[in-house]
């Protein structure tokens, strides 16, 4: 059965090409537009790298997709610029006596290393000024990071650069004439096409960190570090199938060299990392978030609790304390996908501080001799008038406050309804 299988493609495993070709030029004509393929290939990672963390911020709250574009208008640049700062800094020879040709970003010549360092500082520096925190800005942006990598790369196809030695592999790549003759073969040598084995390396490692995170949801410095060590893992080898020249160190590729130490700095991160004891995170994020409001609560089958020592006295419990400041209230909308005005924000602010006030006055109340209710009566709700259940309406509640505290004795009022 096989053996027919293989038979009848016979054909068609005949008529596939036995190498990929290369374009003629670098550059896609539309119409009277002529635009250059390389940075056509940069343009389309970075919008899809945009695309996966946004998703990736509101997916995990912490941010929006608005978000993500304000921190791409400065990250970009920076990588960009980062990047070709590397390339001219590692591969100077090149563009001695012609430093103009710095500038030509798009005859190609981009250092991976230069735009990781310099847009990531400068991305992080745009989330924190958008109240991203950085854990959970890097977990949900790290994973865009080589899937923009993967679609970049396809601009070396265009340009015929950065090939690797002579190979006659079904999947083997064609240049030009000149490019193999510049690179000391003959005419109608075949190579291997290094910008595919890392452009599908780099998709991998994309769909192998989402899932990295999902299952076990690490903290993004480790989740980054992650990445780091899987693309320098393949960048290594990489580096050692490239034919083109480069500067070389200790009698290795700056690019081989860059690697390996970079490899294992962040491996030697995840190891100390990894074993650090760390909080359960989302205790931690709702102790940030109410962190001067509340001490502490604590509540099971609807009694507080309290030490056996306290059971036959009166119920304490811990002070109201802390004020709610407007950086509180639009981290918790944010995490909740809600948009707020600055108007909005400060109605929010001023009426969650009066709620806060509120819950202070009853907290000073005297009710040790105030015997407690059984069951509260099942009237309408304060807050909503679609829920029915057992609480008190506002006059009930001002009704049953002793008289000595009635002038201080406050209301909450319904929240997000203007006074």
């Amino acid at each position: 059965m096989i053996a027919g299988a293989l038979g009848a493609l016979g054909p068609i495993l005949g008529s596939m090409p036995a190498s990929i070709p290369s374009p003629s030029n670098g550059t896609i004509s539309l119409g009277p537009l002529n635009l250059r393929a390389y940075g056509l290939m940069i343009a389309l990672g970075v919008l899809a790298a945009v695309w996966l963390a946004g998703r990736r911020l509101e997916a995990r709250g912490v941010g929006t997709r608005e978000d993500m574009s304000y921190i791409a208008l400065w990250a970009v640049p920076a990588g960009i610029i980062g990047s070709r700062l590397y390339h001219v800094i590692t591969d100077w020879r090149r563009f001695e006596g012609r430093w103009l040709d710095a500038f030509k970003i798009w005859e190609g010549g981009l250092g991976i290393w230069g735009g990781i360092a310099l847009g990531v500082a400068v991305g992080i520096w745009a989330a924190l000024r958008r109240g991203i925190p950085l854990q959970g800005g890097l977990s949900a942006i790290t994973p865009a990071l080589p899937l923009a990598q993967a679609i970049g790369r396809w601009g070396n196809w265009w340009n015929q650069e950065l090939f690797g030695r002579p190979t006659d592999l079904p999947w083997a790549l064609e240049v030009s004439s000149d490019k193999a003759v510049a690179a000391g073969y003959p005419p109608g040598t075949t190579f291997h096409p290094t910008f595919l084995y890392e452009s599908l390396w780099c998709l991998l490692l994309c769909g192998g960190l989402i899932w990295v995170d999902r299952r076990f949801r690490i903290w993004g410095t480790e989740l980054f570090a992650l990445y780091v060590a899987g693309y320098t893992f393949m960048r290594f080898w990489i580096e050692r199938l490239r034919v083109d020249e480069a500067s070389l160190l200790w009698g290795w590729r700056v690019n081989e060299v860059v690697s390996l130490v970079v490899f294992a700095l962040a491996v030697a991160y995840l190891l100390f990392s990894l074993r650090r004891p760390r909080p359960d995170p989302v205790g931690e994020a709702v102790a940030t978030v109410a962190e001067g409001v509340v001490e502490s609560e604590a509540v099971a089958d609807g009694e507080v609790l309290v030490d056996d020592q306290d059971r036959d006295g009166p119920l304490a419990s811990a002070p109201v304390s802390g004020r709610i400041s407007p950086a509180q209230v639009a981290h918790v909308a944010r995490l909740a996908r809600l948009e707020l005005t600055d108007d909005e924000l400060a109605l929010y602010t001023e009426q969650l501080s009066s709620m806060l006030d509120h819950f202070r006055d009853i907290d000073a109340l005297e009710l040790d001799d105030v015997a407690p209710m059984p069951q509260p009566l099942p009237l309408q709700n304060v807050f909503r008038e679609d829920v029915v259940g057992p609480t008190l309406d506002r006059d009930e509640v001002l009704a049953a406050a002793p008289a000595a505290e009635s002038g201080r004795f406050r209301v909450p009022p319904i929240l997000g309804e203007a006074p």
